[in-house]
């Protein structure tokens, strides 16, 4: 399983500036497919507390920042939260995945990118509930956001 965990250039504005994703080797019929994790709940407290006149871009039409763009940082992850999930992933699923993958956010978070507690499931997408597995032993929340149309089948039809 490749790992990889890039780090800030410099300091991050504030503690949770990590995104983090996984790649599953075979998943509802589909080879490879990356899924996307975020945090799926955070405290109201933590919200209100958040200066995101510094993290997000300011948008003049609303006068502060979009609401989709907090989401984004409340989604993501402290370096010490990223750090709990990928042992928890290599522990659980080192056989089931090739690849975990970690990035800073890049701040200011650009007005109007949509958070994935917006995206609706759909046909070919659709969430994992790690909170709804029995063995889930971390104390946040966390789901995985998965596009199954982005990745080839399994098995490719021969004419």
């Amino acid at each position: 399983m490749d790992i990889t965990i890039n780090t800030p250039a410099s300091p991050p504005p504030c503690e949770r500036a990590y995104s983090l994703s996984m790649v599953i080797r075979s998943f509802k019929g589909r080879r490879d497919v990356e899924v996307h994790l975020f945090r799926a709940q955070w405290n109201r407290k933590e919200e209100s507390e958040t200066d995101f006149s510094r993290l997000a871009e300011y948008n003049p039409a609303t006068e502060g920042c979009v609401p989709d763009s907090r989401r984004v940082i409340l989604e993501s992850f402290t370096a010490d939260e990223r750090d709990l999930i990928v042992k928890y992933l290599k522990e659980q699923y080192s056989t089931r995945l090739t690849a975990i993958k970690s990035n800073p956010l890049a701040f200011p978070v650009p007005a109007g990118l949509a958070g994935f507690t917006e995206v609706q499931p759909g046909k070919d997408a659709g969430f994992i509930e790690f909170g709804k597995i029995p063995s889930y032993p971390l104390a946040f929340p966390l789901k995985g956001y998965f596009d199954l149309s982005q990745h080839p089948p399994l098995a490719e039809d021969e004419d």
